[in-house]
């Protein structure tokens, strides 16, 4: 049977395209009926989603705000209040963007750089939550959406060290908040089409695609915004009231590969 969720308020953070949109059309399919849509500027993309999550159903509220600016934040649960006057899902999904500069290694990502990553993830994840706890009753649900790494990803440092830290903010927030009943929990996806990765260059992006093709995440493909939306439904849903504080690993088994051995030696073909 399809899971169908109880709640009736979300705010999707970064949903106008990509991870985000997949996420806020998984919700409406399950029967969320009010979702607001944050973007930071692309306003032909939010509207896209908009008429998206109607044909599904959703009343949408766009709210064009950075979270990387904690006024902005504030503003925009003041928004969902007004409309709504509740919350009773809050997905943090939204990042600092490429043109940022954050894509760079340890020893060329600026200050400037690494803070405006910090603040989109870490200190978003605060006052968010936080703003979101306000409005939300018991059976309320915290999803972070974040990407850690293992320190290989040069470039992603300043990402993927913000991402561990808002990891372990969210398990902070799920002790915290347990006794409202109210969960809080992790996503971690693994490689995604239509995400971050699609911003690279092409022949970097078609590597990635192929590495995990070729047997390196065992479902040998990328994921998906759809994949991780039913994740996202997953957690929200009634049977998983007593899930917090726990990480999902949405990655197709990728978690699971060893990188001590090429393919052919872990008997993979």
């Amino acid at each position: 049977m399809p899971i169908t969720i109880p709640q009736k308020t979300a705010l999707v953070t970064g949903s106008s395209r990509g991870l985000g949109r997949g996420i806020a059309l998984k919700l409406a399919e399950a029967g969320v009926k009010k979702i607001a849509v944050n973007y930071k500027e692309n306003d032909a993309a939010a509207q896209e989603t908009a008429r998206l999550l109607k044909e599904r159903g959703a009343e949408s509220l766009l709210l064009k705000a950075d979270v990387g600016n904690m006024d902005q934040i504030k503003a925009m649960f003041a928004k969902i209040k007004q409309a709504w006057g509740s919350l009773d899902i809050y997905v943090s999904n939204a990042r600092a963007t490429l043109a940022t500069g954050f894509y760079a290694g340890p020893m060329d990502v600026s200050l400037e750089q690494w803070q405006a990553t910090y603040d989109s993830q870490v200190k978003e994840f605060l006052v968010a939550t936080r703003e979101a706890v306000a409005m939300m009753g018991k059976n309320g649900r915290i999803i972070s959406i974040t990407y850690t790494t293992k320190g290989s990803w040069q470039p992603w440092i300043a990402m993927g060290s913000a991402k561990a830290a808002k990891d372990a903010v969210a398990r902070y927030f799920a002790v915290a908040l347990a006794p409202k009943g109210i969960t809080v929990n992790i996503i971690s996806p693994g490689a995604c089409d239509d995400s971050v990765l699609s911003g690279l260059p092409p022949d970097v992006f078609k590597m990635i695609k192929d590495w995990h093709e070729s047997g390196w995440t065992p479902m040998r493909r990328l994921g998906t915004p759809a994949d991780v939306g039913n994740g996202v439904v997953l957690l929200c849903s009634e049977t998983a009231n007593f899930i917090t504080g726990q990480t999902l690993f949405l990655d197709g088994g990728a978690q699971t590969m060893t990188p001590v051995f090429p393919l052919p030696v872990l008997g993979i073909k």
